[in-house]
C-alpha cells in the first residue's frame, strides 16, 4: 500500500511541475541589484498582470499550512505515516513546522509580492507616459493587493484579533519600502497590522476601477469585499456589512462573468463539471473560474492525489444526501481502498481558490446579517448559495433555525465548512471564532488519527498558543532582535 502511495505522489509531483511551469509568466523581473526594470506607467500596469501573483505558495505535493490545521479534517494510517514531515507537524499542531535552514512558503511568497507591491506604490507616481489618474489607479491596485497579502500573513503569525488585547499582541512587521538591503525588522502589533490593512483598502477604493475586468486585477467590488471580510475578522460586523453589500451589488456590472455556478446544471448530463474522473469534476482553473473575484490559489495535493488528509466522519455528516458538493469527494484512497467510518477524500479542484470568491461573500454577509439580527436577510443569502449547490427543494434552511439567531449563525458556519472543506478556510474561521464568547464552542480543538480499521490511534489537542504559527527559525536567526511566538 505504501509503495502505491509513493508512486501516486511521484505522479502528482510530475503533474504539478508541469502545471506550475506552464502557469509561470513573469513580465518584469528583479535584477541582481534588486531594481525593477520598469520606467513607464504601462510597465507598472503590466507588472500587476503578472501571473506570479496568482500563486500564493510554490511547494509541490502538499499545500498551504492552513489546510491540514482545520478542525474539519482527520487522518488515517498508514497514509499519515507516509506523509511528509511538514504535513505531520501541521496536523499535530506542533510548535515547530520548519527546520532551521528551511524557508516557509507561507511567508516567502507573500513577502516577494509585498516587495513588488511596494515598488509599484512608491515608484509609479514618478513613472512616465501615463496620466495622473492611471498612476493613481495602478498604485491603488498595488495597495489593495498589499492589504490582501497582509491579511494572509497576520492570520498565520498574529494572534486572532481581540479588541481588548490587539494593541499589545505581536503581529507582523509592516514593510512599506522595497529595499532588498533591509536586514532589521520589528513586529507591529496585531491592531497596527489590521489598521494598516484597513487604511490601505479605504485609501485604494476611490481610485480603483469600478468594474471587474480581470480575475487577477483588483477593482472596487473586490477591495470592498476584502475590507468587509477584514472587519468580520475584527468582529466589527456593523462596519463589515456596508462593504459586503457594495461588493455583491457591484457584481452584476462586471465586464466578465462573475457569479455562482449552479451545480444542478453543472452536474447534469452534458454539464460543465462532467465528466468526473479520478481527479474529480472537470472544474475550471482559477483564472477562468466565474466564482472568483480575485484569483489567488495554492496547488493543493490534499484535494488531488494525496491520501493522508480526509474530512472527518463528523464533517461528512454535515452534507445532505442530495448535496452536489459530494461530487468532489471519494470514499476511497487514491489507488487504494475505502476509508473507515465514512471519512471522505477530497478529489478536486486541485487549485484551491483563496483570494475572494462569490460563495465566500454570500456566506460572510449571511453571517454578518445574522449577527446583526437581520435573520430573514441572513436566510436569503445562505439559501442563495444552497440553491446553487443542491436541488432547490432541499436548499431551505430548517424552519426551526430561521428564527433563532445563535442556531442560524451556527448553521451558516457549518455551511462554510460544507463549501470550503480541505481548502484552508476553516483554519482562519477557527481563529476568529476562538475569541468569540458565543461561538468559541463551535470549534473542535482536536485532531484524530485513525488506524486502518477505524479505531482511534492518537488524538492531538490544539493549544491556544498554536492558533498562531511560530515564525520560521531561519527568519528569527536572521533578525536577532525579533521575538518569536511562544
Amino acid at each position: 500500500m505504501k509503495k502505491i502511495f509513493q508512486y501516486s505522489k511521484i505522479g502528482a509531483l510530475l503533474f504539478l511541475i508541469v502545471v506550475m511551469v506552464s502557469c509561470k509568466k513573469s513580465f518584469l523581473e528583479i535584477d541582481p541589484k534588486g531594481k525593477l526594470i520598469a520606467k513607464t506607467t504601462n510597465d507598472y500596469n503590466m507588472l500587476l498582470s503578472n501571473l506570479d501573483f496568482v500563486n500564493t505558495y510554490t511547494a509541490f505535493g502538499s499545500g498551504m499550512a492552513q489546510a491540514p490545521m482545520g478542525d474539519e479534517v482527520a487522518s488515517v494510517d498508514p497514509y499519515f505515516s507516509g506523509g511528509d514531515l511538514r504535513f505531520q507537524r501541521l496536523f499535530k499542531w506542533d510548535d515547530i513546522i520548519y527546520e532551521p535552514d528551511e524557508d516557509a512558503g507561507e511567508m516567502s511568497v507573500p513577502m516577494k509580492n509585498i516587495y513588488t507591491f511596494n515598488k509599484i506604490i512608491n515608484e509609479v507616481p514618478n513613472s512616465v507616459d501615463g496620466t495622473e489618474q492611471q498612476k493613481k489607479s495602478i498604485a491603488a491596485e498595488a495597495m489593495a493587493g498589499r492589504a490582501w497579502t497582509y491579511f494572509l500573513l497576520i492570520n498565520y503569525y498574529g494572534k486572532p484579533y481581540n479588541a481588548t488585547t490587539s494593541s499589545a499582541d505581536p503581529g507582523f512587521p509592516i514593510i512599506t519600502k522595497a529595499d532588498v538591503t533591509a536586514t532589521e525588522f520589528t513586529r507591529a502589533s496585531v491592531k497596527e497590522v489590521y489598521d494598516f490593512i484597513v487604511n490601505d483598502l479605504t485609501t485604494a477604493i476611490p481610485d480603483l476601477p469600478d468594474q471587474i475586468t480581470s480575475r487577477i486585477r483588483l477593482a472596487k467590488p473586490t477591495a470592498e469585499g476584502i475590507l468587509g471580510k477584514t472587519y468580520m475578522f475584527m468582529g466589527e460586523f456593523d462596519k463589515a456589512l456596508p462593504h459586503l453589500n457594495a461588493a455583491i451589488a457591484d457584481l452584476s456590472s462586471s465586464l466578465i462573468t462573475v457569479g455562482l455556478y449552479n451545480y444542478n446544471s453543472a452536474f447534469a448530463p452534458g454539464g460543465l463539471f462532467l465528466p468526473i474522473g479520478m481527479f474529480g469534476p472537470s472544474y475550471p482553473v482559477v483564472v477562468n473560474n466565474q466564482e472568483n473575484l480575485l484569483a489567488k490559489q495554492f496547488i493543493n495535493g490534499w484535494t488531488f492525489t494525496n491520501n493522508e488528509l480526509v474530512i472527518s466522519s463528523q464533517t461528512a455528516g454535515l452534507y445532505g444526501a442530495s448535496d452536489l458538493r459530494l461530487n468532489f469527494y471519494s470514499t476511497n484512497a487514491f489507488f487504494g481502498g475505502p476509508y473507515p467510518n465514512g471519512m471522505l477524500r477530497r478529489i478536486g479542484p486541485i487549485s484551491s481558490s483563496i483570494g475572494l470568491t462569490v460563495s465566500d461573500l454570500y456566506l460572510l454577509r449571511a453571517e454578518c446579517k445574522a449577527r446583526l439580527n437581520d435573520l430573514p436577510g441572513a436566510v436569503a443569502d445562505v439559501e442563495t448559495l444552497r440553491k446553487n449547490r443542491m436541488p432547490v427543494a432541499d436548499a431551505s434552511v430548517p424552519s426551526a433555525i430561521t428564527t433563532d439567531q445563535v442556531a442560524l449563525v451556527k448553521f451558516i458556519l457549518d455551511e462554510r465548512i460544507r463549501e470550503f472543506a480541505v481548502m484552508g478556510y476553516r483554519w482562519f474561521d477557527m481563529r476568529r471564532l476562538s475569541v468569540d464568547p458565543v461561538y468559541s464552542s463551535t470549534v473542535n480543538y482536536t485532531h484524530t488519527l485513525y488506524n486502518e480499521d477505524g479505531s482511534v490511534n492518537t488524538t492531538y489537542t490544539l493549544k491556544p498558543e498554536r492558533l498562531t504559527m511560530q515564525l520560521p527559525r531561519k527568519v528569527i536567526a536572521q533578525n536577532p532582535g525579533m521575538d518569536n511566538n511562544p
